[in-house]
């Protein structure tokens, strides 16, 4: 597929190759061929100074011979070390660029201080030096030195071997394939990087953006998402070989503006246009996905693109980029926001259980950050990519399987998501796995499909139209009738009627109900007949005697499938301790529905029939009642009182609390036989069907998040794809 053309660029395998340094066998220490002295390999700044090294030889052609690294500058009386130098001269008496190296993990402020190091060192070193390199892997500036002036000219990178000077811009599209003149700039295209180092450019532009107080953590994860939703786009839009991209620092030379100040004001202004006019783009195409402004000032923006504007985001293949966004985010809402995110281990299991094909509408009710969503896409691409491999010849066929995944993110996947933030969340996440986007909306997952449709025009939020719903709903939460008028139009939100007392023909409401149990019923609404509904609940709702009404409703609605219980750690690391289990159901037919409600109400009917309880109900209250009748015309009579203080009595108080006690051992006698006679008959005459039942103890991380090394998911998965097969569901 087109997401995996692209590889990430491995400057450490080629330095090996190309003889520029040596590991020793261990991989923990490193000597450079211009060095005599090892280094600890493992030490991040070490790597960082490594690939910079090879980049100066691969990407900027200079001889190694012309390159030192760890080169002493005499500061007054303390003797400083350069990262690396390189010179302009084979004697290496000239030196022309100096380079410093940070690790990936500084801080932006750290990062300046970097600049004014480098600063420092370049004028402290003898001779004419005329640029510096400051890089952290994922950031670099560059900046051109003239030791006559203090002024400090940006620039968009150092010259290649050869090269005078540098254009005002250096990404532009399809670089190899320009055309360039011998002795001008080489440009450089985006680059494909790996997912630990993308985590790491999404973390630290994050922190850049918050760190200095002016926006809370929250805040500034919303302007990343607005502005990695716009280097997507920049990279979308079309442009010819050796355009240069927007989504890019583009610098104004001195000539333009003497002034230091006032020229990186330009430079920002015109960064800050070019990012507003790609916002605006891609919000013709859909304004659901970020609904305000940009709120970022043009210096913040520029931070942020300088971790980014070198990255190829679409060409990253679709994991890496995938689990690189994921893992930022959940690292940084697990604390506030963790009800949000399904861990990985147990989204992947109930997805790849289930029959999800590229026709399939899948919908989440309560979609979090859309990690149901995500796995069921991916799931469509790999039977794409499987496909797609099987028809090396057709070039029409494999155009069709190469597309119809992106026709299914588009049309079959939906998500609703209460949290505005959390829901432009999920947007950006499928936005970052090539879309899917689309269907998700901000919205109360528990209103009516007729409301939705009322609040977002989307017309695909539709009851009876999905064939699966995969969701993890909000636990503990409850809708009161006084505060959600729709709790009425739930059937789960009506009282049970008693069918071991005689009709009342009224509807009574609850004054409250819990939110998972009524996404069961909204999910019921959603469902095709003969849909699939995978949903994790608390335990409660399966052993609680007074939840019996929903199972009951369970048993009417869907045929269970299968019950998997999960260890009581398994949603511990994301804040909640409750102790859950993920249900498998699969909607009954309407029919199927009707024969099994009067099933259980024929049971009903004939048990009170031929006990006659009702009747004999009657009978004893009515005798009760002349027992008391008498007792007080007796009292009345001896005492010489009215009927109404015979009644207050003790005499007649002791005779009423036996009546009742006998009356309530007579009733509870009656209801365990009726209870008891019901479950055995209801067992006798409805569809006797297996149901697969498993228990998972370990499944892959521990109540911290740890990674455990086991994940007996896998298995009860393999065997539970096997049952849904076998019975042909």
């Amino acid at each position: 597929m087109s997401n995996t053309l692209e590889k990430v660029k491995d400057y450490i395998k080629i330095g090996l190759d190309k003889g520029l340094f040596l590991l020793d066998e261990n991989k923990s220490r490193i000597k450079y061929s211009i060095s005599d002295n090892p280094r600890i390999f493992d030490h991040p700044e070490v790597k960082v100074q490594t690939e910079t090294f090879v980049r100066l030889v691969v990407d900027y052609h200079y001889p190694a011979s012309r390159i030192k690294m760890y080169v002493p500058v005499t500061m007054g009386r303390e003797v400083k070390v350069a990262d690396i130098v390189v010179y302009a001269d084979d004697n290496c008496t000239k030196p022309y660029i100096l380079v410093e190296c940070k690790r990936q993990e500084v801080s932006e402020a750290e990062y300046q201080q970097a600049i004014e190091q480098a600063y420092s060192y370049a004028y402290a070193l003898p001779g004419d030096i005329k640029f510096v390199w400051v890089t952290s892997g994922i950031k670099s500036d560059y900046l051109r030195v003239d030791k006559n002036s203090t002024s400090r000219e940006r620039l968009s990178d150092i010259p290649q071997f050869g090269v005078a000077e540098v254009a005002s811009y250096k990404y532009v599209y399809k670089a190899d394939e320009y055309n360039r003149t011998s002795g001008k700039q080489k440009f450089f295209d985006l680059a494909v990087i790996g997912r630990d180092e993308l985590t790491r450019c999404f973390k630290q532009a994050h922190e850049a953006l918050w760190a200095g107080g002016q926006l809370n953590p929250s805040e500034a994860f919303d302007e990343l998402d607005k502005l990695i939703f716009c280097k997507i786009w920049d990279e979308k839009k079309p442009r010819k070989k050796g355009k240069p991209y927007d989504f890019q620092v583009i610098t104004i030379s001195k000539e333009v503006e003497k002034d230091d100040n006032k020229r990186r004001l330009l430079e920002n202004d015109d960064l800050y246009k070019r990012v507003k006019n790609l916002y605006e783009e891609g919000r013709q195409q859909d304004a659901e996905v970020f609904r305000d402004n940009i709120r970022l000032t043009p210096e913040k923006i520029r931070t942020v693109v300088s971790y980014l504007q070198g990255i190829n985001l679409g060409k990253t293949d679709l994991d890496s980029k995938g689990r690189a966004f994921e893992t930022f985010m959940n690292s940084f809402f697990r604390g506030s926001f963790g009800q949000y995110f399904t861990p990985r281990p147990v989204v992947e299991f109930i997805v790849d259980v289930l029959p999800i094909k590229k026709n399939s509408k899948v919908l989440d009710t309560s979609c979090g950050s859309g990690g149901f969503l995500l796995y069921a896409l991916d799931k469509v691409r790999k039977e794409a990519s499987r496909t797609f491999e099987n028809y090396e010849t057709d070039l029409d066929e494999r155009m069709r399987w190469k597309d119809f995944w992106h026709e299914f993110a588009s049309n079959n996947l939906y998500g609703i998501e209460i949290s505005e933030q959390i829901s432009r969340t999920a947007k950006m996440n499928m936005i970052i796995h090539d879309d899917g986007h689309t269907n998700v909306i901000t919205s109360d997952g528990l209103i009516s499909d007729e409301e939705i449709f009322e609040r977002t025009h989307n017309a695909g939020f539709k009851y009876g139209t999905f064939d699966f719903i995969i969701t993890n709903p909000p636990f503990g939460s409850s809708v009161r009738q006084t505060e959600k008028a729709y709790l009425k139009e739930y059937h789960l939100g009506q009282k049970d009627q008693d069918w071991m007392k005689p009709p009342s023909g009224k509807i009574s409401y609850r004054d409250s109900m819990n939110t998972e149990i009524l996404f069961i019923e909204q999910d019921y609404k959603f469902l095709k007949e003969g849909g699939f509904l995978a949903i994790i609940l608390p335990d409660g709702i399966l052993t609680n005697t007074s939840l019996q009404f929903v199972r009951d409703q369970i048993e009417e609605w869907f045929r269970i499938v299968a019950v998997v219980s999960l260890p009581q750690t398994a949603f511990t690391a994301n804040g909640a301790g409750v102790k859950t289990s993920v249900l498998f159901l699969k909607k009954w037919s309407k029919k199927e529905t009707d024969d099994i409600v009067a099933t259980k109400q024929r049971i009903k009917e004939s048990l009170l029939k031929q006990m006659d309880f009702f009747n004999l109900s009657k009978i004893m209250k009515a005798a009760n009642k002349k027992k008391l009748d008498d007792k007080a015309k007796s009292i009345k009579e001896a005492q010489g009182i009215t009927i109404s203080d015979a009644r207050k009595t003790e005499e007649y108080k002791l005779l009423s609390e036996q009546i009742k006690e006998e009356y309530a051992e007579w009733e509870g006698e009656g209801r365990d036989i009726l209870s008891s006679d019901y479950a055995s008959q209801k067992a006798a005459q409805l569809i006797d069907y297996p149901v697969f039942m498993a228990i998972a103890e370990d499944i892959g991380y521990d109540a911290t998040g740890k990674e455990t090394g086991v994940n007996e998911l896998i298995e009860i998965g393999k065997r539970l794809k096997d049952f849904i097969k076998d019975e042909k569901l």
